[in-house]
């Protein structure tokens, strides 16, 4: 059940681009959905970057072993590139390709089942779109579906009740099999940046994560279209599972577009801003897009860690004791900080500078 006296952050009701596809059979793309030269999704600089994404083994990780290597890879990994793709973690992969399936078949409910499941006015959970603002703000090519998963008392009940039952047993359990990775996540990036192992496990004792699945269908004119606006994540750390190999996540490094292949049950993890706020700008958010094709659908499930809505996050105090740096972030709650963050269309990191201290 919903907390009482909850604060909701909405987004305008928008309409659904596989449901536009389906009836409209369409050859070019509507003008809300066109994007300027500036906005379109060029091509890649140097695609060959796409095999230095850094490869994280968790077995490794929590390897006495072979724990040291494989923890300064992970500290380069969140440095250098703020992304690293996570094999090993002990996720079933024959669980993966249930959970894949599922979630195919979800998008590919009826419009009115799907409508069951719509967002509401004043709130941005449920089918839809996230951070718009405005009726004359360009919208992405793609559906999304978004749904708060922990702390089981923050569920949406109206939107939980009502998931296809096989589906809604697979979210409980990949959202308790994610939320556990990310905690061992946390332990390990508090261990190698020597932040207090207590300090980080009261930040993320009560941890707030929800899910989006994202599914872009195919595109007449995917050179005129974003699948997801550039973006950085606001959350501690996000995990995704790219579901049907479809390449199309891409991000950014050295101003140049990379591409993240899919590797098959592997696990996409990305720095967030919290996190970043949490090191002191030791681990950098990085911006990340995606982009559609003319040929073939894809379906991505992202699962968002954050402190609870009432907890206060700031930089670490024994990593800026420990260092004797400036702190370069306010303190506030995460309701403060997502409060401002849902308040504005996605723009980059724009909305990080507004919380820097100088």
């Amino acid at each position: 059940m919903e907390e009482e006296g909850e604060r909701q952050w909405s987004s305008l009701i928008v309409p659904s681009v596989l449901e536009m596809v389906k009836e409209k059979n369409l050859t070019t793309v509507p003008s809300r959905y066109v994007r300027s030269d500036q906005e379109k999704p060029e091509l890649l600089d140097d695609s060959s970057l796409s095999s230095e994404i850094p490869l994280i083994d968790m077995k490794r990780l929590c390897s006495v072993s072979a724990m040291d290597s494989e923890l300064q890879k992970l500290d380069l990994a969140c440095k250098d590139w703020g992304f690293f793709q996570l094999i090993n973690h002990g996720i079933d992969s024959s669980f993966l390709d249930k959970l894949e399936t599922e979630a195919q078949d979800f998008f590919n409910l009826s419009m009115e089942e799907k409508k069951k499941l719509w967002q509401r006015n004043g709130e941005f959970e449920g089918f839809g779109q996230v951070n718009v603002v405005s009726e004359d703000q360009k919208l992405d090519w793609g559906d999304m579906f978004i749904l708060t998963t922990q702390p089981i008392r923050s569920r949406k009940s109206h939107l939980f009740s009502k998931l296809p039952p096989s589906f809604r047993e697979t979210v409980e359990t990949y959202s308790s099999e994610v939320k556990n990775i990310a905690k061992i996540l946390f332990a390990k990036m508090a261990n190698v940046l020597e932040i207090k192992r207590e300090e980080m496990e009261d930040l993320f004792d009560d941890v707030w994560q929800s899910i989006k699945i994202n599914y872009y269908p195919p595109c007449p004119q995917p050179d005129q279209v974003i699948g997801l606006t550039p973006h950085s994540d606001a959350a501690g750390l996000t995990i995704l599972l790219q579901v049907n190999q479809v390449e199309g996540l891409q991000i950014k490094k050295d101003g140049k577009w990379v591409v993240v292949k899919p590797l098959l049950h592997a696990l996409v993890v990305n720095v967030g801003e919290i996190l970043e706020i949490i090191t002191n700008g030791r681990y950098r958010s990085v911006e990340h897009r995606a982009v559609v094709n003319s040929e073939k659908e894809r379906l991505s499930i992202a699962m968002f860690h954050s402190p609870g809505k009432e907890t206060v996050i700031g930089p670490a105090k024994s990593l800026a004791e420990k260092h004797q740096k400036q702190r370069l972030f306010k303190n506030m709650t995460t309701q403060e900080f997502f409060d401002a963050f849902f308040t504005q269309k996605l723009n980059g990191k724009s909305h990080l500078d507004d919380l820097m201290t100088i």
